[in-house]
């Protein structure tokens, strides 16, 4: 058996709180596959493994388990996560990063909510037009061929830029 962890991780040798991969998987409310893609991918370390392979975690990788749902819950993607663990692998404090991230998410919010909020008024102004109108001939429908927006909503994902 392999018996020590990573930095996170705590040793398994004579840690009777081990749990195999279903349990910290029922415990975490994480699937096995999710696990292993996270163990593949650096989220969470390599666990000891019995002499018939299971893998054994301690501890701690409930914890960390918990720090990448919440930093999930507050827009971090994996590799951003990767990016804090690998900093306070190295000793860092990854505080400013966390910092610098969510500034720059709240400045692509900000951003957004004004183009959202040009094309609610005139959507708003389209369809009140609309309503008094009522019926109109075109190609498919004269409403839409004859209006005049003319903010188009960005449906790319919001907030997967860099911020650094």
């Amino acid at each position: 058996m392999r018996k020590t962890f990573n930095l996170f991780e705590e040793s398994a040798a004579g840690d009777d709180r081990t749990l195999k991969i279903g349990e910290l998987s029922k415990r975490s409310g994480i699937g096995i596959e999710a696990l292993r893609f996270y163990e593949k991918s650096g989220l969470l370390d390599r666990p000891a493994r019995t002499e018939s392979g299971y893998r054994l975690y301690g501890e701690p990788a409930l914890d960390r388990l918990s720090f990448i749902k919440k930093a999930q819950l507050l827009g971090f993607t994996l590799d951003e996560i990767k990016e804090l663990i690998d900093h306070k692998r190295k000793g860092e404090n990854p505080c400013s990063e966390v910092r610098a991230i969510v500034r720059g998410r709240l400045d692509d919010l900000n951003e957004r909510i004004k183009q959202m909020t040009k094309y609610r008024n005139e959507l708003k102004a389209a369809l009140d037009e609309w309503e008094i109108r009522g019926e109109a001939e075109g190609h498919v429908c004269g409403l839409i061929e004859g209006s005049s927006i003319k903010h188009q909503m960005d449906h790319r994902k919001l907030g997967r830029n860099k911020h650094k």
